[in-house]
């Protein structure tokens, strides 16, 4: 459980009713990002859908990171279309 002091939580700009979604996605984007979970776990704490996440991750401008396999799959797929 992570706590944030009060003064802290009154000076962030956000509604108190966004604050605790918004803090877990930068969070799980940013534990994304810096390679310490995974795509599955990321998306879970952040309470939003693959393709929601995979569409965020464009937006942020954050690397997907790829198994060698999905990177083949992907090559693949690409060559065929």
């Amino acid at each position: 459980m992570l706590t944030i002091p009060d003064e802290l939580i009154e000076a962030i700009k956000l509604p108190k009713g966004l604050l605790e979604s918004e803090l877990k996605k930068e969070f799980a984007f940013f534990l994304y990002k810096k390679g310490m979970t995974t795509m599955g776990v990321a998306r879970r704490l952040a309470g939003i859908s693959k393709w929601e996440f995979i569409d965020s991750l464009g937006e942020r401008k954050i690397e997907r990171h790829y198994s060698k396999k999905e990177l083949k799959e992907d090559q693949n797929y690409a060559k065929g279309h």
